[in-house]
């Protein structure tokens, strides 16, 4: 009986001993890194941009895989079904978590099915018009749309995308009436507001850079509670007083399937966060048409848990439906 115990005893020593080790040697085979978004697009760059440094950092292979559809709620399924072990990760945007809160059959919990690594960055949307138009800026906007409810068309590209909700909170907060024109794509929506189809536009800096650049449209504001380095001479949204606390910004973050092993969460965090501090990775994050912004676990996953509730609310009060 007493050798018994004995080797009981020493296996559960040896069980114990053999967890520090194997947190140690993570990572000890490639990483994968799910971009629930087709190749070349915000997400995308942004995962192909961490995961060559993170490779360099920690010394194994870490391979991008886009697997889009349903707004990338596909590839978040994906992810919340693969095994805890550290070697699946994913890119989340606003966009999954807007898609998560509008669309009626989920079969995943959008916050509790995973484990948050970290935030990487933000980005910045813009509200636009054509040059000619007579909106000169927001309170010029909100004025027409309160003298005129209804009249003036709203457009961006996709229901239920960021753009979309983005609009429709500055409707809440500007207490306006407005109508949604929505689009498949960006460069659809842009060719109506070009076209005269519709009046304004709300999509994301990087897709209209190089239309404000070169004036074929004009930037009323940003949208964030900070004017945005890209455009610095386009004013933030609340800067004109008519929309208090207005605050949207679309932002790119790490995660993986709940249950992963806590050392390996601290070591990607760890990792993630001083390649953000490096200038050559700041500056190719920048030049991608964002803003570096590094977190703990904890609190990305806040984060994440606040934008859900968030952007319910905002389905909620525009009366939007769940699809």
């Amino acid at each position: 009986m007493q050798k018994l115990l004995t080797t009981a005893a020493a296996c559960l020593l040896a069980a114990g001993l053999s967890l520090p080790a194997a947190a140690q040697d993570y990572p000890a085979q490639n990483i994968r890194i799910i971009v629930s978004f087709g190749p070349g697009g915000g997400s995308d760059i942004i995962g192909r941009i961490v995961a060559q440094r993170l490779q360099e950092k920690l010394g194994q292979n870490v391979v991008v895989e886009n697997r889009a559809g349903a707004g990338g709620l596909l590839g978040n399924e994906v992810i919340a079904n693969s095994p805890r072990d550290g070697y699946t990760l994913g890119v989340q945007t606003a966009g999954q978590i807007i898609a998560s809160a509008m669309t009626k059959q989920v079969r995943f919990d959008a916050i509790e099915a995973f484990d948050w690594v970290g935030q990487i960055a933000t980005a910045g949307l813009l509200i636009v018009v054509r040059p000619d138009s007579p909106y000169r800026d927001i309170k010029s906007l909100i004025d027409a749309a309160k003298s005129n409810p209804g009249k003036i068309n709203f457009a961006s590209p996709g229901y239920g995308a960021t753009q979309h909700l983005a609009a429709e909170l500055f409707k809440q907060v500007a207490g306006v009436s407005a109508t949604q024109v929505q689009f498949r794509t960006s460069p659809e929506a842009l060719a109506a507001l070009l076209s005269n189809n519709v009046d304004v536009l709300f999509d994301t800096v990087t897709a209209l850079l190089g239309q404000v650049e070169s004036g074929q449209v004009r930037a009323l504001a940003v949208t964030g509670k900070d004017r945005f380095p890209a455009v610095p001479n386009v004013p933030a949204a609340v800067e004109s007083g008519m929309v208090p606390n207005y605050d949207v910004t679309t932002w790119y973050g790490l995660f993986g399937p709940k249950g992963m092993p806590k050392p390996a969460i601290a070591k990607l965090n760890k990792a993630l966060n001083e390649m953000l501090e490096e200038p050559t990775i700041r500056d190719r994050l920048i030049k991608a048409g964002v803003l570096v912004k590094g977190s703990t676990p904890e609190e990305f996953r806040q984060f994440m848990a606040d934008e859900f509730a968030k952007w319910t609310k905002v389905r909620v009060a525009a009366g939007l439906e769940q699809r």
